[in-house]
């Protein structure tokens, strides 16, 4: 890991490849323009077992929309999802969001799939624009918790551009972990699990991945694999 930076390091790389990219893009920056809460990482960390408690009961509205029981949602069964969780969203919005949150291409969304996707679009009904998206889910205690996401992705975008860049991480957590040696170490790592296609820089999908990974989403995948 040498600190020069590559040709796909640079902010150009990192620029939208889908409309739907562009606009989560834009939907960021209007947000980060009005703040956010958090105080520092450690703020973020004390959250944790808040968070999973939300996501191990999301993990039952999966298993609703998961009609066939194979442990993903196709594009068929996520359709009828939104229909009733009364999301508007047009039929090129609901396949775009399947496209870009079905990391695997095995035409299935798994569970944290589902949870970023339901995030992503938690963040879009934000839009002026959308076509009153602004209907809730009726999840208020897993809205409460896309809420805390996206505050939490605010808080690291240091330059509120919509990106976070390994700086703004080891700044982060730097801030909560002061004086202490490992801090750069931890803020790497982090970083690395964030910034999957390596360019320097982590757009909010990534971020979520990430974020549920290190809340432990695949304890609860395995839980519900044990149960099947």
């Amino acid at each position: 890991m040498g600190g020069t930076l590559g040709k796909r390091d640079s902010p150009k790389a990192s620029l939208p490849e889908t409309k739907l990219e562009a606009k989560i893009l834009e939907t960021m920056r209007r947000r980060e323009s009005e703040g956010c809460s958090m105080k520092s990482f450690n703020s973020i960390i004390l959250k944790f077992p808040k968070i999973d408690e939300s996501f191990r009961k999301c993990k039952a509205i999966f298993e609703q929309f998961d009609e066939d029981g194979n442990g993903s949602i196709d594009p068929q069964e996520l359709t009828r999802c939104f229909r009733k969780l009364e999301i508007n969203f047009t039929d090129v919005e609901v396949k775009d969001l399947f496209d870009a949150c079905d990391i695997n291409d095995d035409m299935g969304i798994k569970f944290n799939e589902f949870i970023v996707l339901l995030c992503l679009v938690y963040l879009l009904k934000e839009d002026p624009s959308a076509l009153h998206a602004k209907s809730r889910m009726g999840i208020p205690d897993l809205e409460a918790t896309f809420e805390t996401l996206v505050d939490t992705f605010v808080f690291l975008d240091k330059n509120k551009d919509g990106y976070v860049s390994k700086n703004e991480m080891v700044a982060a957590i730097n801030e909560t972990t002061k004086g202490e040696r490992s801090s750069g170490r931890i803020a790497m790592k982090r970083f690395e699990e964030m910034d999957w296609d390596k360019n320097g820089m982590a757009n909010f999908k990534e971020f979520l991945f990430a974020f549920t990974r290190w809340v432990g989403i695949e304890d609860i995948e395995d839980e519900g694999e044990e149960n099947v």
